[in-house]
């Protein structure tokens, strides 16, 4: 059989594919040490757990889910936008629960992407901006990134762009693979380009609350609703990844068109899924404060390592990542290889996240003290 000819267009994702290697080494009794993955290894909060054991027995539990979700969730999500950006939010017709915000990139691109349409993507940045664009037909057309503009883009030269085909624009504050903050002059400087162009533009939120004391919405800025959706997720602010809750936050009308998506590719979130998330977006500032204790606690074992390396970093960066530049001369793909197999350490290179990653490489968080301080041992 012949495959779709979409699939010729992008490649396993990284991650996917590197993993097995690390995993092999493993199997071969490699004592890997994997700063790699964004992936929280501490627990949600226990009164989520409890709030999904208790939903078990209840009557509508292994039904069907609505594909908005329950009220009670949307509510939830709702309520969290208002008390920790100050934003209001209908929760009937502005607020989409998702199994994940990985999925709203493709039920959003599916909802406005023609092939032949073009997208404005952060290079570095996500990739699945890229791949889902090119899973559509759509074009990718990258705007640079540097550390000599502070991560942050360049208006002038987004304005010289052909810009007669673009549909949307990715922007993704606090910044991954970086950790920088959004300038907030540079983004409203964002949306009114983005009225000018009919540009949806859609702010990725998912590290709002690790590392930083300030969270920010693409809504904070004026005139953002008229143009503008947000991604938000509990997968690295509750610990969550593996449950699957995202949600995309906008105006109803935009949320209606991907609605049209999203109730042809899934049956609704589980309920019990949906009963820990609403506890979770419950919860009290002392449980930011105290993730946030234990992501300080390692970032600063994190340097230590980078500094280790003979790596440079910003210290005034936020999110579950550290993002340093190599040695001048040092290619990320290979320095990762070195090291895995020299320390059997395994880290990103800035390349999986686009061509402005080289000579970068990412930290995650993601690891006890315990097994970073090993790390720094072992290149010491």
């Amino acid at each position: 059989m012949v495959t779709a000819s979409r699939l010729h267009t992008v490649e396993e994702y990284y991650f996917s594919k590197k993993l097995r290697e690390v995993n092999a080494l493993k199997a071969a009794g490699a004592p890997i040490i994997n700063l790699g993955i964004g992936s929280p290894d501490l627990a949600p909060p226990k009164a989520v757990i409890a709030a999904i054991t208790a939903s078990l027995s209840d009557a509508t539990a292994h039904k069907y889910q609505s594909y908005q979700g329950l009220p009670e969730l949307r509510s939830a999500m709702s309520n969290f936008y208002q008390t920790h950006y100050n934003i209001t939010l209908n929760s009937e017709n502005q607020v989409l629960p998702l199994i994940g915000s990985k999925e709203g990139i493709m039920h959003i691109s599916m909802a406005y992407l023609n092939e032949g349409d073009a997208v404005l993507i952060p290079n570095p940045g996500y990739p699945t901006y890229t791949s889902v664009t090119k899973l559509v037909g759509a074009t990718p057309v990258f705007y640079d990134l540097n550390a000599a503009s502070n991560w942050q883009p360049d208006l002038a030269a987004l304005e010289a762009l052909d810009l007669s085909k673009v549909k949307i624009m990715w922007v993704n504050y606090p910044h991954m693979p970086t950790g920088t903050l959004g300038d907030k002059k540079t983004l409203k400087a964002l949306v009114d380009f983005a009225k000018k162009h009919s540009i949806l533009l859609i702010n990725d939120n998912p590290y709002s609350f690790i590392l930083n004391d300030q969270p920010f919405s693409i809504f904070n800025i004026e005139g953002a609703a008229a143009v503008c959706l947000e991604l938000n997720s509990l997968s690295k602010t509750f610990n969550m990844a593996g449950w699957r809750v995202g949600m995309l936050t906008g105006a109803a009308e935009h949320l209606s068109n991907v609605i049209k998506v999203k109730s042809n590719m899934d049956s609704g979130m589980f309920y019990g899924i949906q009963k820990g998330a609403i506890e979770a977006l419950t919860s009290s500032k002392n449980w930011f404060n105290d993730l946030n204790t234990i992501y300080t606690e390692r970032r600063e074992l994190v340097w230590k390592l980078a500094t280790a390396l003979k790596c440079t970093f910003q210290t005034d960066s936020s999110g579950m990542f550290v993002w340093a530049k190599l040695p001048v001369g040092l290619r990320s793909e290979e320095f990762i290889d070195y090291i895995l197999q020299k320390h059997h350490i395994f880290v990103a290179p800035g390349t999986i996240f686009g061509s402005n990653g080289e000579g970068y490489i990412r930290f995650s968080l993601c690891a006890p003290k315990e097994h970073i301080e090993s790390a720094i041992q072992r290149v010491l």
